[in-house]
């Protein structure tokens, strides 16, 4: 018998315990994190101009991603004949950046802190959120680091330069993010004519180096096509807004568009990404359990998430 009184060890099943992120340990002291990847909850959703409620986001994905931590020891792939994530790659969860109600700016500074310091240990920084907004101070964290490339997958441009006066919304990331010396382009993938951006903001973006492609485009390229756009040898971050799915499966959020990708679609896009590109950095928004049915937004959150860690790490060991 164990300390918890079953033979064997805990089950530590995935409805039991504390829900971090795949169930990976809990560090909350932002000055000890020792990881190859963190996860950081940003849950906010101040930036929003429709449905709110994605800053319960963060809670939703963790707990979905509890039904794939069973075992310890990575996760086999039958077709790719790979197991991800071994038991070798430390990943952990570091709670969430303290958001201040009504206060974007603070709010925005205390995400941009908790960033840094995932950077700061070496870790790479996966940020789950509330609404694309947190892309600025996740972005304004890399300042003074080696340049990037974005991939944006996404529904929406996000290339507003200011809307009523606001400057730091979910309409804006993408324009704060071109305007960062350390970003070197912009790759946009999934953007539908449901966009919130008038034809002047695609004129800005092209001028100021993004590579827009819709989702009929990027279907008729394919993954590797899209793949094959962004600058070789660029390192990568991808901020990717569950938006761009397909609403029949993803209805879990603030602004859905129909004619979105599927889960393969998306999937495949970020392992050929991932076994091409340093990723730099990762950060999933806009789900907004108050609007999932059964929970499949989070779920099909987690999944992607959990997979895009494992391809990145897969295709690190694989370069040594």
């Amino acid at each position: 018998m164990t300390g918890h009184g079953y033979e064997g060890g805990r089950l530590d099943l995935p409805f039991v315990g504390v829900a971090t992120f795949g169930k990976r340990p809990l560090v909350t002291d932002w000055s000890r994190i020792e990881a190859d990847a963190a996860i950081l909850g940003a849950p906010f959703d101040l930036g929003t101009q429709y449905r709110a409620g994605a800053r319960f986001g963060p809670r939703a994905v963790r707990e979905a991603s509890t039904l794939f931590s069973f075992g310890h020891a990575g996760a086999y792939d039958h077709e790719d004949d790979r197991t991800y994530l071994p038991a070798s790659v430390r990943i952990v969860d570091i709670g969430d950046a303290d958001i201040v109600h009504t206060d974007t700016e603070t709010s925005h500074a205390r995400i941009e802190a908790g960033v840094r310091a995932i950077l700061d240990a070496g870790a790479l920084p996966v940020v789950i959120r509330g609404d694309h907004s947190v892309n600025i101070p996740c972005i304004r964290a890399f300042r003074g680091r080696a340049a990037f490339h974005i991939l944006q997958i996404d529904a929406h441009l996000d290339f507003v330069d200011v809307r009523h006066g606001v400057r730091h919304g979910h309409g804006n990331p993408m324009r704060r993010a071109a305007e960062e010396a350390h970003v070197s382009g912009l790759t946009q993938v999934g953007i539908r004519n449901v966009s919130s951006t008038a034809r002047e903001g695609y004129v800005a973006a092209r001028a100021m180096g993004s590579d827009i492609l819709s989702v009929r485009q990027a279907r008729a390229l394919g993954p590797a096509g899209v793949a094959a756009r962004i600058p070789a040898g660029a390192r990568v971050y991808v901020t990717l807004d569950i938006d761009a799915f397909c609403p029949s499966i993803a209805p879990g959020t603030g602004t859905p568009s129909h004619g979105g990708f599927l889960y393969y679609e998306v999937l495949e896009l970020l392992q050929a990404v991932a076994r091409a590109h340093e990723v730099v950095g990762i950060d999933l928004v806009e789900v907004s359990p108050d609007h999932d049915p059964a929970g499949i937004t989070a779920i099909l959150a987690a999944q992607v998430l959990l997979n895009l860690l494992g391809f990145v790490f897969d295709a690190r060991a694989a370069a040594g």
